[in-house]
């Protein structure tokens, strides 16, 4: 992921340096699994944690001779190690290092997506409960249906948060697994013991049957989960997007002082951050073909996988971090226009009760048909016109006005009917 979408505390766990200081954990984990079995002298245990070490350069000097990055690594090491570098790596293979340290650094990465998401569950929350209350139009199609409020459509977003928070939590657990199980994961050459003890010590699980590889459908999981969170944040945007526009201006993401919208238009106000996560969710949904195509390993193991996740992985990692800290910015400072919100919902007199006088029609004895074609009538000639008014068509209106009273009526214009029954998303979502 280029510099300017890498958070620093996302792009630290992605760094070669990173990487290797896995591979490292993972080394040292397993000689005290070996050593707590018997399997190496305590003196030269005590060298290995005190010496074993290794220097990037130098890594990339050795694979360029012995193409395998691996071997390169372990050749690095022994060079600061010495003679007690002959019980590293005993009885595994170098899957064992590159998936097990993957899977650490996949661990970290689902700790600091989840910090991020319930920051924005709060922000998202402490919204919600402030407009619980503003009115606003709902909208299907595109097109004004009937009011609801602000708070509401949070809530919309909450809940889905709350699930994607879920689905962060489960994808954790399942992709904290290691594996020391060896040359096609049979365990022929090293005590299945010593993969039980390592993953302890590295707070991970062993897999249940690796292969000579952890199998990819994890991995996958973790590109899909990742872009799935991703999508609701687009949803998230792209609202704020559409809400943005000048012909409805309900909502605006906030503009800093001395920030311009447009080099050549100085009235631009641009939802540029929202715009940004929208762009941004499309890399995560891209690299879900590459996850999946990732499954279908041939027979126990090939490396087809592994040139693609260099990239993937840290790419899908630090992009929905950063994603989600924008998503957070963006919701602190979101500017919510009730007035806007009020005059757009009473457009063309109130059309938008149809419904309600639909039912107040069938409720005073006309059939659904009768009723409908009667209010439809009268909506369509306040539809797009300038002066068009509902109501005052309605109360016009002498077979519908002999069958209602005028009381009868306001209750049908009433817009806080429609938030009557909106205490059972409160109280589920603790708004």
């Amino acid at each position: 992921m280029i510099e300017r979408y890498t958070l620093p505390e996302m792009g630290r766990i992605w760094t070669e340096h990173a990487k290797f200081q896995s591979w490292l954990k993972v080394e040292i984990a397993a000689c005290e699994a070996n050593y707590s079995l018997g399997k190496i002298p305590e003196d030269a245990l005590q060298e290995i944690r005190l010496k074993a070490k290794f220097e990037e350069s130098r890594i990339k000097e050795i694979e360029k001779e012995v193409k395998h990055d691996v071997i390169a690594f372990l050749t690095n090491i022994n060079e600061y190690v010495g003679d007690s570098g002959r019980y590293i790596h005993v009885g595994m293979t170098s899957s064992d290092v590159l998936d097990t340290g993957l899977s650490l650094q996949l661990k970290d990465s689902c700790k600091l997506l989840l910090e991020e998401i319930e920051k924005l569950e709060n922000g998202v929350r402490l919204l919600a409960r402030k407009h619980k209350n503003t009115l606003m139009i709902g909208r299907s199609h595109a097109i004004h249906g009937e009011p609801i409020s602000f708070g509401f459509k949070l809530a919309g977003w909450l809940a889905e948060i709350l699930r994607d928070k879920k689905r962060l939590l489960n994808l954790k657990e399942s992709i904290s697994i290691g594996q020391i199980s060896g040359a096609m994961g049979t365990y022929a050459n090293t005590n299945p013991e010593i993969e039980k003890i390592t993953c302890d010590l590295l707070d991970l699980k062993p897999d249940t049957a690796s292969t000579q590889v952890i199998s990819r459908d994890r991995h996958a999981e973790y590109v899909q989960t990742i872009a799935l969170v991703g999508a609701s944040l687009d949803r998230f945007a792209t609202e704020i997007r559409n809400l943005q526009r000048t012909d409805v201006l309900e909502v605006e993401e906030g503009f800093s002082k001395g920030q311009k919208g447009s080099s050549a238009m100085p009235h631009k106000r641009n939802p540029i951050r929202s715009e940004r996560v929208s762009g941004l969710s499309r890399i995560l949904r891209s690299y879900v073909v590459t996850a999946l195509e990732n499954v279908p390993l041939w027979h126990e193991r090939d490396i087809s996988h592994s040139s693609n996740e260099r990239i993937m992985l840290p790419d899908v990692s630090i992009c929905l971090h950063f994603m989600l800290r924008e998503m957070q910015e963006i919701i602190n400072n979101l500017e919510v226009y009730p007035e806007n919100m009020f005059k757009n919902l009473n457009i063309y007199g109130g059309v938008i009760f149809s419904q309600k006088v639909l039912l107040l029609l069938v409720e005073k004895g006309l059939s659904r048909e009768k009723a409908y074609s009667l209010v439809q009538k009268n909506a369509h000639q306040a539809w797009n016109n300038e002066n068009g008014n509902f109501k005052k068509n309605i109360e016009k209106d002498q077979e519908i006005m002999k069958l209602v009273t005028e009381n009868d009526l306001k209750e049908c214009f009433d817009p806080n009917i429609h938030l009557n029954n909106l205490n059972v998303i409160w109280e589920k979502l603790s708004i």
